[in-house]
């Protein structure tokens, strides 16, 4: 048998060509969707799919922060992030030597990432950034509170990087230029 056979080996027709999970509405000239941009479609179509779940559904120009809050709050369920909770023994260790019945949550970064893409497609999609839902000041306080909390329960504080300082002269870091210093004598 030929390669250019309409039949497979075992004289069944050959399968379609694959298509994209929301249907081939793409072209076949055009290049394939970067990671982000399929992971921002389906944070997109998740969080529409969640919408259109409550009751009554809701619409995307009816969506508000409170509805952004919920939707990160129904995620945890699906979470895979250990968080202590304050009377737990392992509150505060990074790596427990147990395991524990505290609860699995998403992780701050993995919230932190969904929201920014989902701000974008929001966007993307027609909303107006002045009523963007994914960049209330809401949003940012939930996102800081998650971070906050989670860190106290593994112990681990995140800490803002420093700005360094720019040496106008010579256009690099006073840091490295000092450490430079330092080693040359």
């Amino acid at each position: 048998m030929n390669s250019s056979s309409s039949t497979t080996h075992d004289g069944a027709p050959p399968p379609p060509p694959p298509t994209t999970a929301e249907g081939s509405s793409r072209s076949a000239d055009q290049p394939p969707l970067s990671r982000y941009e399929s992971q921002k479609r389906r944070d997109w179509n998740t969080f529409g799919q969640y919408l259109k779940n409550q009751r009554p559904p809701v619409s995307l120009s009816h969506c508000n922060c409170n509805h952004v809050l919920e939707f990160l709050r129904y995620l945890d369920q699906f979470g895979k992030t250990k968080v202590h909770l304050p009377g737990c023994v392992f509150f505060g260790q990074p790596d427990p030597p147990a395991p524990c019945t505290c609860p699995l949550r998403q992780a701050w970064g993995s919230l932190d990432a969904l929201i920014g893409r989902l701000r974008a497609a929001y966007e993307e999609n027609g909303g107006s950034p002045e009523n963007n839902p994914f960049g209330n000041g809401a949003i940012r306080v939930y996102l800081r509170e998650v971070k906050e909390c989670q860190a106290k329960a593994r112990g681990i504080p995140y800490k803002k990087k420093k700005k360094r300082k720019l040496n106008p002269v010579r256009g690099i870091n006073d840091h490295n230029h000092n450490s430079t210093l330092k080693q040359s004598s």
